[in-house]
């Protein structure tokens, strides 16, 4: 009976802590609002009115978010720009700047301007039909002069500039145009990759001027150990192992370019947001995080089922996506991002502060 109680009374104590350290990073100073740039990891439905086959607004994508209903977002549920949106009390969802739904007192609080399947190079978003970084940057411009109109111009700067920016893009230029296009023949990878970050430097130096100085920049995903290049290559620890190589050298020159231009940008505070190794974690050591399986993704055969090949018609997708890391052949699951949210607010966000 002691020994129970004494355990009962330690559990107590560290849920408090724990409460006490999230509520902390939430008080010290609080963000405006968050705003997203990039690509699917992020995007919450920009992609839904276009004439592209980048897009998932349709069953039996969202079948776990709130209402069970699709929205334009690359998984069963939320995206990190919803769950981070959560975490740091913002609001429960990021709406899509592009959503026809979206709402005046929605614009305070943030938006998100990423599109699936978008990246650094501005031919990976021209062969799939959506925004490039440059169209979102513009279309971020407009709702500057939106939210001016909703606020006044005062107010509207102190939310740009006190707010988080989210970045994520590389993923869709390694997986995509450096595979399937010309790019291949123009550079080999270091020089691509050298290209990458050049583009990146670029756009965040846009942001800024536009007055963003909380920028956060995500790493791509361990793209190898994502099923659709699992079933094609050949395998190290069961993941693709030269789209790694690829990846990691990627991250790597794009972190040493955050640090590099925070210095030189005044008031700025830009941090690279590593992604990369937390998935990596979850795909290599499955069971300590409570996923069963992950070499498949929950729809279809878990192969190669991505945005339309995704869909309601499509067989042998699984019931439960809570079991499987990956949602479809390019996107994780809503649980495994909450684990990567997780880990990612509690170690990067006191940086923004």
């Amino acid at each position: 009976m002691q020994k129970s109680f004494i355990l009962f009374i330690l559990q107590v104590f560290l849920f408090f802590c724990t409460t006490s350290a999230q509520v902390k990073l939430l008080e010290n100073e609080k963000f405006p609002a968050l705003f997203s740039f990039g690509d699917s990891i992020l995007d919450t439905g920009n992609n839904n009115n276009f004439n592209t086959v980048t897009k998932c607004n349709f069953p039996p994508y969202g079948r776990d978010f709130p209402g069970g209903i699709p929205t334009g977002r690359f998984c069963n549920g939320k995206v990190p720009s919803d769950l981070i949106a959560e975490a740091l009390g913002i609001k429960d969802t990021l709406p899509a700047y592009l959503d026809p739904n979206l709402q005046s007192n929605d614009l305070p609080t943030g938006v998100c301007f990423a599109s699936g399947g978008s990246g650094c190079d501005p031919l990976t978003a021209t062969i799939q039909g959506i925004l490039s970084l440059s169209d979102q940057l513009g279309l971020f411009q407009q709702y500057i002069g939106k939210l001016k109109g909703v606020v006044g111009e005062a107010r509207a700067n102190d939310i740009i500039s006190n707010s988080l920016f989210l970045v994520s893009a590389g993923n869709n230029d390694i997986a995509i145009s450096y595979s399937i296009t010309a790019r291949r023949f123009q550079y080999d990878f270091p020089s691509y990759a050298n290209q990458l970050v050049t583009w990146s430097s670029t756009f965040l130096k846009d942001l800024y001027g536009l007055g963003a100085r909380r920028i956060g920049v995500l790493s791509t995903l361990p793209l190898g150990c994502l099923p659709g290049a699992r079933a094609v290559g050949a395998l190290e620890a069961g993941c693709e192992v030269i789209t790694n190589q690829e990846a990691q050298l990627f991250n790597t020159k794009l972190s040493s370019m955050v640090d590099s231009l925070e210095s030189t940008l005044p008031n700025a505070k830009l941090v690279f947001i590593d992604v990369y190794n937390p998935l990596f974690d979850i795909v290599r050591d499955p069971q300590n995080y409570g996923f069963l399986v992950t070499r498949n993704a929950c729809c279809g055969t878990g192969t190669f089922e991505i945005g339309v090949t995704c869909n309601q018609f499509t067989p042998l997708t699984c019931p439960d996506a809570s079991t499987y890391v990956f949602w479809d052949s390019g996107h994780p699951t809503e649980r495994a991002y909450r684990i990567i949210v997780s880990e990612i607010v509690h170690k990067y966000f006191n940086n923004f502060i």
